[in-house]
């Protein structure tokens, strides 16, 4: 039986059907051209599809190209989102597409298929993210930088589990269902991404891990307008 948008808000659960209808409340003054609908649209999501375009790509200045287009592909597109999933998740493989197929024109014969899984495990330790002390400051600067890389090493079906999973806080299931994979292979993968990038940082700086990828106001700001 064919279920209507309306039908499915009625049947989540309160919170959800109230964001559910909340959201979609905002994509419809979207597609009336709503400045300020849009710009929540954007603002809300600029840091995620950035972090997923940069995760794949390894460039900033390509990562903000991905996310300027996927606006674009979907603001002229919004009559294409039905609601099955959330707007943020279409937003993220309408970005995740662009930036694989950026890569692809790039390297043709890498796809971000199945690889060998592995199980091990590793814990991530969270370092302190600001700091008034400015010899901390500086610590916490590298320690970015020694991350950052080490996030960049990271094969690539490794790297898009640990940043949808650590760095945005996506669910196993939101996860999976973003990358086409089943939710244990998104454990797996997890877990070899952790053991993997806690060895890589431990050479060089210890068993320490902060946020990678910042992605401060001014930035997030300047891809809004």
């Amino acid at each position: 039986a064919h279920t209507t948008r309306s039908d499915a808000v009625l049947r989540a659960g309160p919170q959800t059907a109230a964001r559910r209808a909340s959201e979609a409340d905002m994509v419809d003054r979207a597609r009336g051209r709503d400045e300020v609908a849009l710009r929540e649209i954007m603002q809300a999501n600029n840091r995620r599809l950035y972090r997923l375009a940069r995760g794949i790509l390894r460039s900033d200045s390509e990562a903000e190209d991905v996310v300027q287009e996927t606006y674009i592909r979907a603001f002229t597109h919004l009559d294409g989102f039905r609601g099955e999933s959330g707007l943020s998740t279409w937003l993220s493989r309408i970005a995740i597409n662009e930036a694989l197929g950026r890569m692809r024109s790039q390297k043709p014969h890498v796809e971000l298929g199945s690889v060998p899984e592995a199980t091990l495990e590793a814990q991530i330790i969270q370092f302190p993210l600001s700091s008034v002390d400015p010899e901390k400051s500086m610590a916490q600067r590298e320690i970015q930088r020694v991350v950052e890389h080490a996030v960049d090493e990271l094969p690539d079906v490794f790297r898009m589990v640990f940043i949808a999973r650590v760095m945005e806080g996506m669910s196993m299931e939101g996860t999976a269902t973003l990358l086409g994979v089943k939710p244990e292979t998104v454990k797996t993968r997890l877990h070899r991404a952790r053991t993997m990038l806690r060895e890589n940082v431990e050479k060089k700086i210890g068993p320490v891990v902060m946020d990678a990828f910042p992605f401060a106001g001014a930035r997030c700001e300047r891809l809004t307008k």
